[in-house]
């Protein structure tokens, strides 16, 4: 029998459902503490997306620690403990091989205040033609 072919549109919510739960499994760790880490241990570290490759092989986790403090510090201690990391994704998802995982510091909160910025500014505004909120 022919291996039947994925569209695009199934293929792209297919990686969409798993990077989802490799969000929740790594949120889950984190919040439960379950990495012996003291720099881990001292912050709140959200999970906010992770974007799967198309072939599933690597995964990239965005992570914001609690009020952005200490940002490099954080980053750091999660790449140190990688390998614990997709070990224990692996497990929670029942994956035949664990995807790579690599940990970046999610800016889109700075890139949104910074958007908010501009649009507030009175000669953006005024080009906008005082456009009521």
């Amino acid at each position: 029998m022919a291996r039947q072919q994925s569209t695009p549109e199934q293929h792209s919510v297919r990686l969409l459902k798993v990077g989802e739960r490799v969000r929740h499994v790594l949120s889950e760790i984190l919040t439960r503490q379950q990495v012996h880490d003291s720099t881990l241990s001292a912050h709140s570290v959200s999970v906010t997306e992770v974007r799967m490759s198309p072939d599933l092989r690597l995964a990239t986790a965005y992570v914001k620690p609690l009020l952005g403090e200490d940002e490099e510090s954080v980053l750091t201690a999660l790449r140190q403990n990688t390998a614990y990391f997709q070990k224990e994704v692996a497990r929670h998802l029942g994956l035949k091989s664990a995807a790579k995982l690599r940990f970046r510091i999610d800016d889109t909160f700075e890139e949104a205040d910074r958007i908010e910025r501009l649009l507030s500014d009175p000669r953006v505004r005024r080009d906008l033609g005082d456009v009521a909120d």
